[in-house]
């Protein structure tokens, strides 16, 4: 059965309508079953129905209204296997009270003679002065109780039918979220195959992750380490052209010595790649 967000095309399944659906069911069986035994004799039912009829069926209806609790029990405790067993016998239980409101129809409607013979003894008596009489209305009344226990039958068929639907689509819903739930804790299936952990695009770059930034590019070096100690320093010119200092050129001083270097290019050790070697003493600015 597919899951379903809605019960009686407005209410929300979870919670309320499944427990409307639930307490729907509570109160036919009760009602269904003490009009069955608590009212007067049905005219088109009498003599033509066992007496025992009623009791049977107002057990059943009982028995269906005291699983309902069962079902309100395994909703409150969110537990699918107890709803699942509850579904399976509240169906049990309705098909056998409809079928016994099924063959007590049908036998009413078979036995018409001895309903309105039993109709015209209770009600009219010996009198011949109401015999017409009593002969056009014990005809009447049991055909019409007939077709109005027909007509409730089909309007309680159908939305018993309904409610049964709705329960099975919560079942459904339930033995689903449950699945999910457990799936989460399964070793079988780590959390990570449920929710993309590995690496993802940029959603401000369009392109694909693997290929090289603008920045931090790194590439391996085809150079050895003494092919690059012997080149020669790349000298970037700035500062009006005074070399990689602020100094002006009157004011720079050779590494080697105290006299000044007129524009001088800075000296580059040994075991340095570019600017003044790292360890040389300088001397201080005048």
């Amino acid at each position: 059965m597919k899951p379903r967000e809605y019960c009686c095309c407005a209410i929300p399944l979870i919670y309320f309508g499944i427990y409307f659906a639930l307490f729907e069911q509570f109160a036919l069986g009760i009602t269904a079953g003490t009009l069955s035994i608590g009212t007067p004799s049905i005219v088109g039912a009498t003599a033509a129905t066992p007496s025992a009829a009623k009791w049977i069926f107002a057990i059943i209806c009982y028995v269906g209204a005291a699983l309902q609790l069962m079902g309100f029990a395994a909703v409150h405790k969110e537990r699918p296997t107890l709803f699942r067993r509850f579904t399976t016998l509240h169906l049990i239980v309705t098909l056998a009270a409809f079928a016994i409101a099924a063959v007590w129809i049908a036998l009413s409607a078979a036995r018409h003679g001895k309903a309105v013979s039993a109709c015209k003894t209770n009600f009219f008596g010996t009198d011949s002065a109401l015999e017409d009489e009593g002969n056009t209305l014990c005809d009447i009344f049991p055909w019409a109780d007939v077709g109005i226990m027909g007509g409730l039958f089909v309007i309680l068929a159908i939305m018993q039918g309904y409610l049964y639907f709705v329960l099975s689509a919560y079942i459904a819903s339930q033995e689903l979220d449950h699945s999910r739930f457990d799936s989460m804790y399964d070793a079988t299936k780590p959390l990570a195959s449920d929710i993309p952990l590995t690496e993802r695009a940029d959603p401000w770059d369009s392109r694909s992750p693997g290929s090289p930034r603008g920045y931090h590019d790194r590439s391996e070096s085809i150079d050895s380490v003494s092919t690059v100690m012997g080149s020669k320093a790349q000298q970037p010119r700035g500062y009006d052209d005074y070399g990689q200092t602020s100094y002006r050129p009157d004011e720079r001083r050779d590494a080697d010595s105290s006299t000044p270097n007129a524009g001088a290019a800075p000296v580059v050790n040994s075991g340095n790649i570019q600017g003044y070697g790292r360890g040389a003493d300088y001397a201080d600015h005048l």
